[in-house]
């Protein structure tokens, strides 16, 4: 009876060499920044809101607070400024 050898497909492909090399560096960066929101608090935020639904309370009502208010985000319209016919 013959023994019968299992050559693993990857064995062939990663050799030490490839596997000390060094990565590539923000090679999955947008990938990760797309799909999370996450943010870091500072410490002074942390210790007012020590809880996630602290935190989201906390920006659910300032929204609501926001859209009862007029915009104050808008710059005034400005009147034109004609010239004076010479």
């Amino acid at each position: 009876m013959k023994k019968t050898v299992d050559i693993d497909p990857l064995d062939r492909k990663f050799t030490l060499k490839t596997l000390q090399s060094k990565g590539v560096r923000g090679k999955y960066f947008l990938r990760v920044v797309k799909g999370t929101n996450l943010v870091r608090l500072t410490p002074e935020v942390a210790r007012l809101f020590p809880t996630e639904a602290a935190v989201n309370n906390a920006l659910l009502s300032l929204a609501e607070l926001s859209k009862s208010l007029p915009d104050l985000t808008k710059r005034p319209k400005r009147a034109s400024h004609k010239r004076a016919a010479a």
